[in-house]
């Protein structure tokens, strides 16, 4: 009997210490060893879908895993990024935030369910985008002035499509409004995409678009002005609201991406490095011409953040934009 029974213990121990042993290997295992997803807080077709299925492609030719895309849209990216938020800090759920959804919901939204600064581990910044005035071509006007001109003289106001309550879209043509004093009605979306969809088919009158060049290019849609302080390169025959009249007028969009946090350091920084990887390469540069890319480092990804917000906040008060 006591044979068996220091048999017995024998074998616990040696189960213990297998235990001990391949929990250990797992905490060692190279990271990635399975499929990574990236939640996007937008619908598919857009320049908030097209930027991150392209990562997304690269990053698991180069990490050997599958990086698969989660489109989450709605609620002014509350939905997706909630949901990122709460995710299991390990690296295998990132997010792909923008200047909306890191911030200007802070100032934008009562009762935002998540705080950029405190649930989110910044990984790198992706790029940054004007964004580009444009109206559907039965809209009689072919600049900014005509446009003003034709909102002020008209007895039923023009309409503009956002991609949601709070969305940078949505700030820009208020922060328009309020510089011009002209009125013009907000239609909201669930997205840039489906917003610009209605303005290509005349449901809506105007947008202010980050992949609005796209659209003037094939010309579905009429350029009038860009919201940078200096003329694009990709479009240097539009003429900024800036010079177009709208003095001291500038909005961009940005465009980054997070993991939850609590994402252990070197997880962070392996991300980091193989993002950054992917976006300096000249051939993914070239299916992406319109855009500025510039990766960083998650420091200072993190310390941009931290300055953006005041930033959108000081716009959101001087527009006089209700918080939703």
């Amino acid at each position: 009997m006591m044979a068996l029974r220091s048999f017995l213990s024998a074998v616990t121990v040696c189960g213990i210490a297998l235990g001990v042993a391949f929990n250990a290997l797992a905490a060692e295992a190279p990271f990635p060893s399975r499929p990574v997803r990236i939640i996007v807080p937008y619908p598919p077709g857009g320049l908030g879908d097209i930027f991150p299925r392209a990562l997304a492609t690269r990053l698991a030719e180069r990490m050997a895993q599958p990086v698969i895309v989660d489109n989450r849209p709605g609620g002014s990216q509350i939905i997706g990024a909630q949901m990122a938020a709460k995710s299991a800090p390990d690296g295998y759920t990132l997010f792909f935030g923008s200047v909306t959804s890191l911030a200007i919901n802070v100032s934008a939204q009562k009762n935002l369910p998540y705080d950029p600064l405190k649930d989110f581990a910044p990984v790198s910044f992706c790029f940054s985008t004007p964004l580009y005035l444009v109206v559907h071509p039965g809209v009689a006007a072919t600049s900014v002035k005509e446009l003003i001109a034709l909102a002020k003289s008209r007895a039923r106001p023009l309409t503009y499509a956002s991609g949601g309550p709070g969305t940078s879209t949505h700030l820009a043509a208020e922060l328009f409004k309020s510089m011009t004093n002209v009125e013009i009605v907000h239609i909201p979306y669930r997205g840039s995409a489906p917003a610009m969809t209605d303005v290509m088919g005349g449901h809506v009158d105007l947008m202010f678009e980050g992949g609005g060049i796209n659209y003037i290019r094939d010309g579905k849609v009429r350029g009038l002005g860009v919201t940078s302080l200096k003329r694009t390169v990709n479009a240097p025959n539009l003429p900024t609201l800036n010079e177009s009249g709208v003095a001291g007028y500038e909005a961009a969009i940005w465009f980054g991406i997070v993991a939850p946090a609590g994402t252990p350091r070197a997880v962070v920084a392996a991300l980091s490095r193989e993002i950054g990887s992917v976006l300096n390469e000249t051939a993914f540069r070239e299916r992406l011409p319109n855009l500025d890319i510039a990766p960083g480092t998650p420091e200072a990804f993190a310390d941009y953040i931290r300055r953006e917000i005041p930033k959108w906040r000081r716009v959101i008060e001087t527009a006089k934009i209700t918080v939703e």
